[in-house]
């Protein structure tokens, strides 16, 4: 097991690492939409702390070798599930097919009254060139 760290997102504030590769994943603790630079959230709503909470994520795993391309699951918190669609929006610039399985769950709060929180787990393989593409596991 192997912790990832950036100054690129914002640092870990608990008992947790911004990530942690094991074998062959990588897995991303939940980011919110906080500029790493300044701390604080991006002027505006849902779009822009969606926008910047994917590009934390995005600068996490580039510290591990790695791009949104390897992405396989994405939880994404929402404080309010009519922001969905804003957020989905935005959330299409930075996937292209195929897509990541994808959980998206209203909470009550999220730390520092964020809107979103996205978290993410990726492989350190290529997702097209994977060893095992295009093999069929059904009967």
């Amino acid at each position: 097991m192997k912790a990832i760290s950036t100054k690129k997102a914002p640092g870990a504030i608990g008992p947790y690492s911004q990530a942690i590769q094991a074998g062959e994943f990588v897995y991303t603790s939940g980011q919110l939409g906080l500029d790493p630079e300044t701390g604080l959230f991006p002027e505006g709503g849902i779009k822009e702390q969606t926008r910047q909470a994917l590009q934390n994520v995005g600068a996490i795993l580039e510290e591990a070798g790695l791009s949104m391309a390897n992405v396989v699951k994405t939880t994404v918190f929402l404080a309010n599930m009519d922001d969905f669609a804003e957020m989905n929006g935005v959330y299409a610039e930075f996937f292209k097919e195929p897509y990541p399985a994808r959980s998206a769950v209203a909470v009550k709060t999220l730390p520092k009254n964020a809107l979103v929180e996205i978290e993410v787990v990726a492989t350190i393989f290529e997702v097209q060139a994977h060893p095992f593409a295009g093999i069929s596991w059904g009967k």
